[in-house]
């Protein structure tokens, strides 16, 4: 246990404090100290690709729709399954939580790194499609870092079947991802017990029998997420609308509010600044997943006609998971009176929002929302274990099967109750994922760069 929060705090924890006008500290911790200089530099040398190529993401998804004959899912479906674990319980309670420490200035640094890291995005997912392989168990293709960590380090003749830093991004990613189940259960029998009064048990068992239904077929989960990530998407994102609509006169302040914060006098003074600045990128970088190593192993799944496609099409998904939803959630939370959310966080607070704009049917649509973004992040990560799984013990259907099932205990375990350990194993997964998956994104970021001159140069200049 000592040696487990040692690692814990080292990643999360704030290593460097830099001191601020008016006695607030900025504190930085690891992962932040790695994530935002690295999507510093991708943008760069990029050539600001967020900005530059926007309008070609938008190209590449609507031309990558349209049906095809492919030997794997195409490139949106991938998009689709990323989506899907990017937009979970961070997208709800997280930027809740954001906000709630760091003030409504924390809303503009988390857009300040959905720009920042979806040059990373871009990078990792073009290099899971240049590694990518066929996959003999699921068909189609199969990839991500692991498989583009074994290339750094694991000469192409050589006997060895395995490399140590990739061995070590698999495991972090399937304990990450088996602590992020019971996360998801958790939060689910919670929401539906406070707005339905379903005890635990019964909302849970539903749960965990759809979810085998799903997960233990073989290739159910990309059909049903194709359906179900858009119409949840789409539902949250026209509430929103029509709670903007609703408080169209209240919308200004709310954006002046959030600018004002993000640099404000008040905040500099209070002695609130780096508060604002790191709960905005802390949030950021956790809920859009950039550089952590996830996206990738759907990405590499994609039968696309050029790896460049797959990049573009996950740097997109950066922009969806920020820029949209959470965006959505925070303006829910900013239109409503401050008086009424005093003293409130995480659920109790979001659903309080709710209720004040949409009554008690607010209360109902939060909590099924809930249930869809958690279910839909619990079905991706089965898919982004995948190849994981093959990596550290090949291609077997018992090793696949036993995974799956391990995923769903914690599923129903985390429905049961709530353990902090395994929370925060959770979160210690998913940093050490993003130590190992950027040993290997520098050295190797010159090939996905050369994909994106040879993609601009071959492919955009034709049409």
């Amino acid at each position: 246990m000592a040696i487990f929060h040692a690692v814990y705090n080292i990643l999360w924890g704030d290593i460097i404090n830099i001191p601020l006008p008016g006695g607030s500290i900025l504190g930085l911790s690891l992962l932040v100290l790695i994530l935002v200089p690295a999507g510093i530099y991708f943008t760069i040398r990029t050539r600001f690709l967020p900005f530059r190529l926007f309008p070609e993401m938008i190209r590449v998804t609507l031309e990558n729709n349209k049906k095809t004959e492919r030997e794997g899912i195409s490139g949106v479906q991938a998009l689709i399954v990323s989506t899907a674990c990017r937009v979970g319980m961070g997208n709800l309670v997280g930027v809740v939580a954001a906000i709630s420490a760091g003030g409504a200035g924390a809303v503009f640094w988390m857009w300040v790194i959905a720009l920042v890291g979806s040059s990373t995005a871009f990078v990792e997912a073009t290099l899971a499609q240049i590694y990518k392989e066929k996959d003999p168990l699921y068909g189609g293709y199969r990839g991500g870092p692991a498989y583009y960590i074994h290339h750094l380090f694991i000469r192409k003749n050589s006997m060895r079947k395995h490399s140590v830093v990739a061995v070590l991004f698999a495991l972090s990613g399937l304990i990450c991802w088996c602590g992020i189940s019971q996360v998801i259960g958790n939060s689910i029998s919670a929401s539906f017990e406070n707005a339905f009064h379903v005890p635990p048990i019964y909302s849970t068992a539903v749960l965990v029998i759809i979810a085998a239904v799903i997960v233990l077929r073989k290739n159910a989960t990309v059909k049903v997420l194709d359906v179900m990530v858009p119409v949840m998407a789409a539902c949250y994102f026209f509430i929103t609308i029509f709670i903007i609509v609703k408080n169209a006169g209240q919308v200004p302040a709310v954006f002046e509010r959030i600018f004002a914060e993000a640099f404000g006098f008040r905040q500099v003074v209070g002695g609130g600044i780096g508060a604002v600045i790191m709960n905005g990128a802390k949030r950021g970088l956790f809920s859009n997943e950039a550089g952590s190593g996830s996206a990738p192993c759907a990405a590499a799944a994609a039968d696309i006609s050029h790896p460049a496609k797959e990049g573009l099409l996950q740097a997109l998904g950066v922009f969806i998971d920020t820029l949209v939803i959470c965006s959505c959630s925070a303006m829910i939370m900013l239109l409503t009176p401050e008086k009424m959310t005093h003293g409130l966080e995480g659920m109790d607070l979001l659903q309080t929002a709710m209720q004040y704009h949409l009554g008690e049917f607010g209360v109902i649509f939060i909590a099924v929302i809930l249930w869809l973004f958690s279910f839909s992040t619990f079905l991706g990560i089965l898919f982004y274990a995948r190849p994981n799984v093959a990596y550290l013990f090949g291609d077997n259907w018992l090793s696949q099967t036993l995974y799956k099932i391990l995923a769903l205990v914690m599923l129903f375990v985390g429905g049961l109750a709530a353990y902090q350990f395994v929370w925060d194993l959770g979160d210690l997964g998913v940093g050490l994922m993003t130590v190992f998956n950027m040993i290997a994104l520098i050295p190797l970021a010159p090939k996905a760069l050369s994909a994106l001159r040879d993609y601009e140069k071959n492919e955009m200049k034709k049409r």
